[in-house]
């Protein structure tokens, strides 16, 4: 199933949350709107509003405030990618150059920063305290998940545990936060509320770690990123850490150089071993076990399409390829 099909029944919403983006993207310092157009027109899935949509329709909410909602959550997205990249030197997302390769650093970490204040300056217009907890817990949470991957960079003894926590932080939590949204918006019980926040951790969680898999088996004309971008960075995922405690010697030493040395130079003998030890079926394992978790999680949400969506939205999260 394609994101497509999966949004058909979301459509007009996420047309109108695309009304929200352009409106408020807008500022009168043009470097500013060049920048962040540029970024939130580049071909992102939109799998975080669409969750704030998706929750706030399985509750049968029926305003229109979850289209400011999604777009604050699109818009802190963003924020963190102008920073990752900057952060990672990155040059190529989603098949374009990135931000920073196009304006320069400096352009993109204060364009994240026009972002990050423009999605709390809409949180307060909602003027729901709730809103603004989730959102602002969020927000710092993914800062502190930044961190920890800083920390973890080029250090060949971080496991499992240690990698499955900057996951939750940096990753998931917006997932979490954006069905907790769409839960608070249709006024859901606690239980309720908790279920979708469970939901989206495991989603963001399995979303990840597929990216993970991605990064040393998909072709780069489908992600729009260069294999081996995360080894070049020197970051020890999923795989590689699998690698090195469950590999050969030999295959676990390959990786553990390539970790602490960083660049690409290693990266033929790094995806030899990789493909050869069962890392990514592993990692793929552990993803299709969250999807699993988040499906689990929202068995005693109502029957509704938007529940059928969500739940087909945990099997696109492990199938993609992109």
């Amino acid at each position: 199933m394609t994101l497509e099909q999966l949004y058909a029944l979301i459509g007009p919403d996420m047309k109108a949350v695309d009304a929200v983006i352009r409106d408020r993207l807008y500022s009168d310092v043009v470097l500013v709107r060049q920048v962040a157009e540029y970024i939130i027109n580049s071909g992102g899935k939109r799998m975080r509003p669409a969750l704030v949509l998706l929750a706030a329709g399985a509750l049968g909410y029926q305003g229109v405030r979850h289209h400011e909602m999604a777009a604050v959550v699109e818009f802190i997205h963003t924020a963190t990618l102008l920073h990752d990249d900057v952060v990672d030197e990155s040059s190529l997302r989603r098949g374009r150059d990135t931000a920073n390769a196009m304006f320069g650093n400096a352009a993109s970490v204060l364009v994240g920063d026009f972002l990050y204040s423009r999605a709390f300056q809409m949180m307060v217009a909602v003027d729901n305290m709730r809103v603004m907890q989730v959102l602002s817990d969020a927000t710092n949470v993914i800062a502190e998940g930044e961190v920890l991957q800083l920390m973890n960079c080029h250090d060949a003894d971080v496991d499992e545990a240690r990698y499955m926590q900057v996951i939750h932080y940096k990753t998931a939590k917006l997932f979490e936060a954006a069905a907790q949204l769409g839960a608070i918006l249709g006024n859901a019980e606690p239980e309720l509320e908790k279920a979708l926040a469970l939901y989206g951790m495991h989603l963001g969680t399995a979303f990840q770690l597929i990216d993970d898999v991605l990064d040393y088996s998909g072709q780069e004309a489908d992600t729009g990123k260069h294999l081996g971008d995360d080894l070049a960075e020197g970051k020890p995922t999923l795989p590689l850490i699998y690698v090195m405690e469950r590999g050969t010697p030999a295959q676990a030493a390959c990786v553990r150089k390539a970790i602490e040395d960083g660049g690409r130079e290693d990266f033929p003998a790094v995806l030899d071993a990789i493909r050869n030890s069962g890392a990514l079926e592993h990692a793929r394992a552990r993803a299709c076990r969250e999807a699993e978790l988040a499906r689990e999680a929202i068995f005693a949400l109502g029957d509704s399409q938007y529940k059928k969506a969500l739940l087909q939205l945990s099997l696109f999260a492990v199938e993609r390829n992109h």
